[in-house]
């Protein structure tokens, strides 16, 4: 495994007993992560699209249990509305999350775009009002491994920004500060490619539409706000141009695609009409060996000096996949149990962000099979131990769909953490 090192002997007790709970082995990067003291900062539970694992994502049901559960911030990605109105769904392709194919007053709109390179064929909601929005109803989108969540298909509204914020602020009561996580979804698309179904430019700033209504709001504590994409130049216009204008500076997040196979769809985009990159990426390409292409993989962003460029430019924090961070091969043929092997290697992604003082939130917990991996010794891991395990590396939080077990975890790697003979 090229620039990964391999996962060592315990460096605490608090990782021997990750290591107990999934009978895996923890890993130690290149600048091992400090140990936890009692002055440290809690590590946060994000509950990834709500408590998604329980109710159908995105909704406020789903948010309303997550932090009934114990989250400290809930995750609502963002997409535009014809009207201009930021709704949370996953995609602005609704036909996975929403019983649109059963309105038969939407069916001429049906259509088929190129989102990010993907050609996808449905409803998308810039096509609609956020009124006709209000009329469908949200629906289980992996029906075949939550088949519990169906039960609840019909009967969630999709939810608006200001709608979860509402409820962020609602829940919080006291002593306890919910936060809000939000994502700007395919930002490219909808400021510089994205047509409506009419031909006409779509032209909206993800980013300076949810700036205006965070300040709007009035919901601007940085300590409950942090703004994550895929993309690189909107974090920057976010860092430089939008928030100063609006008198706030909010924590961004760079998340990361698979390190090899993906590419910031923004860059791809600007760089392949023949931009020139000094234009959006302000000196970042200068810190990228070879500099910044339309080839550049999210790799290239892992890299030391690209890391200390986006510390000082912009990013607070960085929200990699697990599977990147804790690199996965195929299980061996033939075997009763799960389908990935985690490799023994962890990516030096994780210590040269903790060294540099960036906060690292992988992504995504998820406690049903198909999401989960064995351990490198061959045992079946469950969501439990992979979260505590995160948590025992060094990282500040983690999306997770059952936001309980996330808390679980969490409060067992505090408890053995802070005991002085746990290692006995």
């Amino acid at each position: 495994m090229p620039h990964c090192f391999k996962l060592g002997r315990p460096f605490a007790a608090l990782v021997w007993l990750a290591g107990a709970v999934f009978a895996g082995t923890p890993a130690v990067t290149e600048a091992s992560p400090p140990a936890v003291s009692a002055a440290a900062p809690r590590p946060i539970v994000i509950a990834h699209r709500g408590a998604s694992g329980y109710r159908p994502e995105h909704t406020l049901e789903a948010y309303r249990l997550a932090i009934a559960q114990g989250a400290d911030f809930i995750e609502p990605d963002l997409v535009a509305t014809r009207d201009g109105e930021l709704v949370v769904r996953h995609e602005n392709e609704i036909s996975g999350t929403t019983d649109i194919a059963a309105h038969p007053e939407f069916a001429a709109r049906k259509t088929t775009k190129t989102i990010d390179g993907e050609a996808l064929t449905g409803w998308f909601t810039e096509d609609f009002t956020l009124a006709e929005l209000k009329t469908l109803r949200a629906k289980e989108r992996i029906p075949q491994i939550r088949p519990g969540n169906t039960r609840y298909d019909g009967q969630y509204q999709i939810a608006t920004l200001r709608e979860v914020i509402a409820l962020a602020r609602q829940e919080s009561r006291d002593g306890r500060a919910i936060g809000i996580y939000p994502e700007t979804k395919h930002p490219t698309w909808f400021a510089h490619e994205g047509r409506h179904l009419d031909g006409s430019p779509i032209g909206i700033s993800l980013g300076q539409k949810l700036i205006d209504i965070l300040v709007a709001e009035g919901f601007t504590d940085p300590r409950r706000v942090y703004i994550q994409s895929f993309e690189v130049a909107n974090l920057i216009e976010l860092k430089r141009e939008i928030m100063p204008r609006a008198g706030v500076d909010l924590p961004l997040v760079q998340l990361y695609g698979d390190f090899e196979r993906d590419r910031p769809y923004d860059v791809v985009y600007h760089l392949s009409r023949g931009e020139v990159p000094a234009a959006r990426y302000r000196g970042l390409e200068r810190a990228i060996p070879g500099g910044l292409s339309a080839d550049t993989r999210y790799a290239a962003l892992t890299e030391p000096a690209a890391l200390a460029w986006m510390r000082e430019h912009y990013a607070s924090g960085l929200g990699p996949s697990k599977s990147s961070l804790l690199p996965r091969a195929p299980a061996p043929a033939g075997g009763a149990g799960l389908r990935t092997r985690n490799t023994g290697y962890v990516h030096p992604l994780l210590g040269r962000a903790l060294a540099l003082g960036l906060q690292v939130h992988p992504y995504t917990v998820r406690a049903e099979a198909p999401f989960l991996s064995q351990s490198a010794s061959g045992v079946d891991q469950n969501a439990l131990g992979e979260a505590l395990q995160l948590y025992a590396l060094g990282v500040q939080g983690l999306f997770i769909d059952q936001p309980d077990i996330g808390v679980a975890a969490r409060d067992l790697f505090l408890q053995h953490s802070r005991l002085p003979d746990a290692g006995r």
